[in-house]
């Protein structure tokens, strides 16, 4: 694998920048400033598999963005019980993004898996984030100067795992997908998508999905020492 690949894109959210992390001190912010009280442990385990259901009816293009930001505050309430007014949440929603790249904490083993690599490689970023925050999240977290191109599927017009988002990254790069190889944690969107182009791809597998035996996976950043 090292002899063919000269280029590595990596997805951001919940590979590089730690999401849940970084979005649970957001709602900390956001629930103070507009008067919410409730529990952010209780509101957290509930919010997270429901804002990954919305992520991928935004992929499918079945919800708007604006749906998406909405949607998944109101589900959230709803299962909590907890009477939330509507322009409250049109707020909630509005200062989420605002203030989401105030913490901009990465995974163990981001920088230097970075470090490592760029000496190797060039790097890229593919994200299905608003486009508005990624590189936001990408300057704040001081990982923006490892890449050398970012493709927004906004900036696209079509999501992960459309071929087209990874097709267009390819061309930016200006590689064939021969030479290049895709790191990402979301099975559907980073992997399949990447594979389904001939693009090879690595699953960061920390939500420890179970994969077919085909696919590489590591449970660890620093693990892909052992690919790259």
């Amino acid at each position: 694998m090292k002899s063919k690949i000269t280029d590595i894109f990596f997805d951001l959210d919940h590979t590089l920048w730690d999401f849940d992390k970084n979005s649970a001190l957001t709602f900390e912010i956001i629930f103070e400033k507009n008067n919410v009280d409730i529990d952010l442990e209780r509101f957290t385990k509930v919010y997270q598999p429901i804002n990954l259901k919305y992520w991928k009816l935004y992929r499918d293009e079945k919800v708007s963005k604006e749906n998406l930001r909405y949607g998944r505050l109101k589900d959230t309430f709803d299962v909590l019980n907890i009477v939330v007014l509507d322009d409250v949440i049109h707020q909630l929603s509005i200062d989420y993004i605002d203030y989401l790249t105030t913490h901009n904490h990465v995974f163990d083993g981001t920088i230097e898996i970075l470090d490592y690599l760029k000496s190797k490689y060039k790097l890229h970023i593919i994200t299905n984030g608003f486009e508005e925050v990624q590189q936001v999240k990408l300057d704040k977290s001081n990982i923006a100067h490892y890449f050398d191109t970012v493709t927004s599927s906004e900036a696209v017009g079509v999501k992960k795992p459309n071929p087209k988002v990874f097709n267009h990254a390819l061309k930016l790069a200006n590689i064939t997908k021969e030479n290049g190889i895709m790191i990402g944690d979301n099975y559907e969107a980073d992997i399949l998508g990447a594979l389904n182009i001939g693009l090879d791809a690595i699953c960061y597998n920390y939500h420890n999905v179970v994969l077919e035996n085909e696919i590489k996976e590591v449970k660890h950043l620093l693990d892909l020492k052992n690919y790259l």
